[in-house]
């Protein structure tokens, strides 16, 4: 009785769905954890050092680096610069490498 059916093409362009626009979410946010808050909590709650209550993280959670030192400044590449650099270093361990084999 109730079979579905493939509206036609010329059903669906009269409907103007253009100027409906759907309600957002009503989610309330607290606030939004800082990287020392993640850090206190990681290390203080067992939870978080194993995975699915099998895979020990203890050691990865030991050796983790803190945030500040993974800020880094923002520095603009320029490519000409980036190219010139990268091709030297390149040229440098390709004179090391006919040097060595000389020898």
């Amino acid at each position: 009785a109730d079979i579905p059916v493939i509206p036609d093409l010329e059903d669906v362009q009269e409907e103007d769905l253009a100027m409906q626009v759907a309600a957002p979410p009503s989610v309330r946010v607290n606030r939004v954890l800082t990287y020392h808050d993640l850090d206190k909590d990681l290390l203080k709650y067992a939870a978080f050092q194993t995975l699915d209550w099998e895979v020990d993280l203890k050691l990865l959670t030991k050796v983790l680096a803190p945030e500040h030192e993974l800020q880094e400044d923002d520095i603009s590449w320029d490519w000409d610069h980036l190219f010139t650099e990268v091709s030297s270093e390149l040229v440098t361990e390709w004179d090391l490498g006919q040097l060595e084999r000389e020898d």
